[in-house]
């Protein structure tokens, strides 16, 4: 029986023990948001390169989970992609395989830990604090990836001191829990309790890994707890799949289910071949320093997660097949409108998301185009057979409008430096594009009534017309050239042609007048001339702000 002052004692180093954790997953953290911020072109190569090629999407996994430290953040990505119609559950389903594998960085790195080790993170730490103080963005960015990887270790250190871990009653507490669920499907039920709790997998094992190094916990207990933690980081991958697709919340499935086979295989064999599992691992890592028993758990991570990689790969179709039988295609009808590229889940990835708005952009650019070259052909040639068309291109462009803008909002909190500037023109660039999209649905409006009153503009006023229509089309096909491609080149002669088109605004609206006083206009005519050419001059003044937009970002737009 405990005396009041042991339960005293016992209760300040359990604190002590989840200060630790806490600390820990601080770091984590942090360190994950510096790298994720400073890797953004890397993620962006590596995403650019998915293909269906298996290897390929494992390599992109591993790469970009090694880099965010979180295998979990990699998950909601793809299921982001997927569910934004991205990326296919053949392209996904070896990139969430790679993720299991990047996240063992985490505990070959925690493994590590020694006292000079330990010395030189708390200094990182220090430095990363008083990074943080310069105004320079990198340097900032730099600290925080510093301090997150010194705040690992700091925690690391704070259970594994004699205040936490190291006190004998807390010991004692642990051996005895351990002892009474000295079962392996209890321990991995530990393991995935725990791993869902604290939503990372990382900060499990590099728990687990710490009790190892401190004695706390056997190793042979300690691998079913780690089986356990691979199943529990798929609770956040669920979690984010819950109100998407289809196809996103089989992506969730294919994880949960890789995970549950690598953890049923390995458990047969650790549990059938414990002893010469157990042999195999000490004589890779002789001794008994803390070190040498960590890297024996960190090794199994690593062979647990390779292994269960390559027996699983040869098999991606038959895992996408099954959660296909699992998880049925609704039969009712999507809703009418919604983003085509963008989702909600990338905001945790603001670098993927900023791509994944620049790609709906372009859509939204694609229906703009779309729109003002069937209505000047209703202009042109009296088609107007495709008003139903215009009418629904004008609806999603009005939708992606205004859902953007709101995303865009809440993507601009997670983003800073040069980036936050791309969200300055993109809110410009939609304004743009909304408003050209109004004037192509006028210039139908226009068309269609003047076809009901039966009347037609002149032969000259017609050719007039033409020539100005032609301006603006060149000028959407290198605005739209500029803005899809970042290209340069050609903004000059934009602003040529922007030129001509205000110059042929007034020459036109002159010799209409003049037209209309002698008697050679038909007053009845003369508002639709007047309206087309005005709305032509405002068409072009919004592509000049559309394809300067990638050389000013923020402002020096027309004020339309």
């Amino acid at each position: 029986m405990l005396s009041s002052a042991e339960i005293m004692q016992l209760i300040g180093s359990l604190i002590w023990l989840l200060a630790g954790v806490g600390v820990f997953i601080v770091g984590m953290n942090f360190m994950s948001e510096a790298l994720e911020k400073s890797a953004g072109d890397g993620m962006k190569k590596m995403l650019g390169r998915i293909s269906n090629n298996r290897f390929s999407g494992v390599g992109i996994g591993t790469g970009v989970t090694a880099i965010i430290q979180s295998s979990s953040a990699t998950s909601v990505m793809v299921i982001g992609l997927v569910n934004a119609g991205v990326m296919t559950l053949m392209q996904a389903t070896p990139i969430i395989m790679g993720a299991n594998i990047g996240t063992t960085v985490t505990g070959v790195l925690v493994a590590f830990k020694n006292d000079y080790f330990n010395m030189l993170m708390y200094l990182c730490a220090f430095a990363g604090v008083m990074m943080g103080f310069f105004k320079n963005e990198k340097i900032k960015l730099a600290g925080l990836l510093c301090s997150g990887l010194g705040l690992i270790f700091v925690g690391l250190n704070v259970m594994s001191s004699e205040e936490a871990f190291g006190n004998p009653l807390v010991e004692s507490l642990f051996r005895d829990i351990f002892s009474m669920i000295d079962f392996p499907l209890l321990l991995i039920l530990v393991g995935v309790l725990f791993t869902a709790l604290i939503q990372s997998s990382s900060a499990a094992t590099g728990v687990v890994i710490t009790m190892v190094g401190t004695g706390v916990l056997d190793l042979d207990l300690a691998l079913f707890i780690v089986l356990g933690a691979n199943i529990g980081t798929c609770v956040t991958a669920l979690l984010a799949s819950v109100g998407a697709n289809a196809n996103a919340k089989r992506v969730a499935l294919i994880h949960f289910t890789f995970n549950v086979i690598g953890t049923a295989i390995f458990t047969a064999i650790v549990w059938i071949f414990k002893e010469p599992m157990i042999d195999l691992l000490v004589s890779l890592f002789p001794g008994s320093d803390p070190m040498s028993l960590q890297m024996r758990v960190s090794v199994f991570h690593v062979i647990f997660n390779v292994t269960t990689t390559l027996v699983l790969l040869p098999f991606v179709s038959q895992l996408v097949a099954y959660s296909c039988k699992v998880i049925k295609d609704k039969k009712e009808t999507e809703p009418a409108r919604s983003l085509k590229y963008v989702d909600d889940r990338l905001l945790t990835m603001p670098t993927v998301a900023l791509m994944q708005v620049k790609k709906e952009i372009d859509y939204m650019f694609d229906l703009v185009e779309e729109n003002i070259t069937l209505s000047f052909a209703s202009m042109e040639k009296g088609d107007l057979t495709q008003r139903e068309r215009i009418i629904e291109n004008e609806a999603v462009i009005d939708y992606t409008n205004g859902a953007l803008t709101k995303y865009l909002i809440k993507l601009s909190a997670t983003l800073e430096g040069s980036d936050e500037k791309i969200i300055g023109s993109y809110f410009h660039v939609l304004n743009d594009l909304e408003r050209i999209g109004d004037h192509a649905e006028n210039f139908y409006e226009i068309a269609a009534e003047m076809s009901t009153k039966k009347i037609a503009f002149s032969q000259n006023a017609q050719s007039d017309l033409h020539r100005m229509r032609e301006k603006v089309l060149r000028m959407l096909a290198i605005s739209k050239d500029a803005f899809d491609t970042l290209n340069k080149e050609q903004l000059s002669e934009l602003t040529v042609l922007e030129n001509e088109v205000d110059a042929m605004k007034k020459a036109l609206t002159a010799e209409h007048f003049t037209r209309l006083a002698e008697g050679n206009c038909s007053p009845e005519v003369s508002p639709y001339y007047s309206s087309t050419v005005a709305a032509l001059e405002r068409v072009a003044d919004h592509l000049v702000n559309v394809g300067y937009s990638i050389v000013s970002p923020i402002g020096s737009q027309k004020d339309l």
